[in-house]
């Protein structure tokens, strides 16, 4: 799969940050996605506990049945501490080799992790969206800002406001289940953005999530 560099990848967090300020300003946040989509994709990233050993896991899925069509995973290691706001300094290094590997290019990508409700406006779905040039959502199991609990049911959602500015909606994806944290990460808004996460949660987490997530569990172990 075909990406478009970013740029020299930051090795402080000043750099970092400068380099989230600066992309930050090219994130299309607008448009509905594929309409249709043949494909879809999943990306999560597993750590090694105790080690700075991590594994990247991109999942292809087939839109209608949610089956895989395509797997990768790409192992790495983590070169700085987490710190909040900076996971793609420890993560997007694997990420893009798994990437990179990918034969089936997908018609939209959900990430696990925030997009611009992220202190810069720029998580790491932002940097998956600019890098694969794709629709990319970023659909964080944690709320990376407070939020209100939304009501009970299924697709009831409420926003993430960040200062004076809506960054992402808390979202229902079941009955009474937890929300997740939905916010955009490149060529698409954020009504589309939660639309296809409903579209694809089966359970608590969309497919894509659930299935790169098992991934990449399952291949740390490995290392």
């Amino acid at each position: 799969m075909h990406l478009h560099p970013l740029g020299p990848p930051p090795t402080t967090l000043d750099e970092a940050a400068a380099q989230q300020e600066k992309l930050s300003s090219l994130v299309d946040a607008t448009g509905s996605g594929p309409s249709d989509p043949r494909t879809v994709a999943g990306i999560d990233v597993a750590h090694r506990e105790g080690t700075d050993d991590v594994v990247a896991a991109v999942v292809v899925l087939d839109a209608t049945t949610l089956r895989p069509v395509e797997t990768r995973t790409a192992r790495g290691r983590a070169c700085h501490p987490y710190e909040p706001g900076f996971l793609a300094l420890r993560e997007l290094p694997a990420v893009t080799a798994a990437l990179e590997a990918l034969e089936t290019a997908p018609e939209l990508i959900v990430c696990d992790g925030a997009g611009v409700a992220h202190p810069r406006r720029f998580g790491l779905a932002c940097h998956v969206g600019l890098l694969t040039g794709l629709p990319t959502i970023g659909v964080a199991k944690t709320p990376p800002v407070p939020f209100e609990m939304p009501k009970p049911a299924r697709g009831c959602w409420t926003p993430q406001v960040d200062g004076d500015e809506v960054v992402g909606r808390a979202l229902r994806t079941q009955h009474g289940v937890r929300p997740v944290f939905v916010s955009v990460g490149h060529r698409i808004a954020l009504d589309a953005a939660c639309d296809h996460v409903l579209r694809l949660s089966r359970h608590r987490l969309p497919e894509t999530t659930r299935r790169a997530d098992r991934l990449a569990r399952d291949a740390v172990l490995q290392v």
